[in-house]
């Protein structure tokens, strides 16, 4: 699994000219799926982001979790972020996991997140041409890979 995590404002979700979602302050995550993802890529990820100290504490120092914050959380799915630019100018997107693979991981990346922040997650919809929008925050950004786990 792959996540970009930004820092956010606010962030929301637009599907056919219709707000989906939409979270004030916390993390908007952009998360991408491969096949060999399972239970413990989706654990790991979704405490380390429940946990990512990112936001400032009362001396303006980044100590605090969006737990902590009490922020909140929206997920978008992302299957660009397994883009493969090796070969040529046109991406491929090969390792991303198919449909079949990748609905079933995402909603449970979902159900762990809402279970690890202690309340529900906001999402976008698997597969959808969507409009997100975003106030980014600093801008904070961090990318996590859970093969790589840096």
């Amino acid at each position: 699994m792959r996540a970009v995590i930004q820092r956010v404002r606010e962030a929301s979700v637009v599907i056919n000219g219709t707000e989906k979602s939409s979270i004030g302050r916390g993390l908007l995550v952009l998360v991408g799926l491969e096949d060999t993802d399972g239970q413990e890529d989706i654990a790991w990820l979704s405490g380390k982001i429940v946990r990512l100290r990112i936001f400032s504490d009362e001396n303006g120092l980044m100590n605090l979790s969006v737990q902590e914050t009490k922020g909140e959380i929206l997920v978008v799915s992302q299957f660009t972020l397994h883009a493969s630019t090796k070969k040529g100018n046109r991406p491929s997107f090969i390792r991303a996991a198919r449909p079949e693979t990748a609905i079933p991981l995402y909603q449970a990346f979902l159900k762990q997140l809402s279970v690890d922040l202690g309340s529900q997650v906001s999402s976008g919809e698997f597969g959808a041409d969507m409009k997100v929008r975003l106030e980014n925050d600093g801008p904070v950004t961090i990318y996590m890979d859970t093969k790589i786990k840096e």
